[in-house]
């Protein structure tokens, strides 16, 4: 069974690099350093610094091979290439949303790069498969839990 893809913007890919370079070559003998010392206090079964520094590996492993594994699977989508007529990731949209009578700002992003505080939605997200295809002046609904929402295409930028 072939693997999901995982889309990924240039700049995300950038950043996962630069995480899992961090976590391999500073995080690892960090936390090496931490586990060498709470070693040197002697008894390990009691040892709390000795526990949270194993808990700490442990975590820092999980995360390299979680990074490694989307890594492997990884579209990378080139936002120069980006079509302008038609939403789709690597996009930055700007939408009137009719329910509260404003204009949003939103950037389709794959998932693992997805941070709804900072403006970037998902393509796998109910609003972003809705806007997925939809051009200028589109009116665009999306089904949520609390109903319908609402929402005209008002310009498609390139996300750089």
């Amino acid at each position: 069974m072939e693997e999901k893809k995982t889309l990924l913007t240039y700049t995300g890919l950038k950043q996962l690099e630069e995480e899992l370079h961090d976590l391999k070559v500073n995080r690892r003998s960090e936390v090496a350093g931490k586990i060498k010392e709470a070693r040197e206090q002697g008894d390990l079964s009691e040892n709390a610094e000795y526990d949270a520094a194993k808990d700490e590996q442990r975590d820092i492993e999980a995360r390299i091979e979680e990074i490694e594994k989307i890594l492997k699977n990884v579209e990378v989508v080139v936002e120069d290439e980006v079509d302008l007529n038609k939403i789709s990731v690597g996009c930055k949209v700007k939408l009137h949303d009719f329910e509260y009578d404003e204009d949003i700002e939103l950037s389709l992003v794959g998932s693992t790069e997805a941070d709804s505080l900072n403006g970037k939605i998902s393509n796998e997200s109910p609003v972003g498969k809705a806007l997925m295809g939809a051009g200028i002046g589109d009116i665009v609904e999306v089904e949520i839990p609390a109903g319908i929402i609402k929402y005209q295409v008002l310009e498609i930028q390139r996300n750089i």
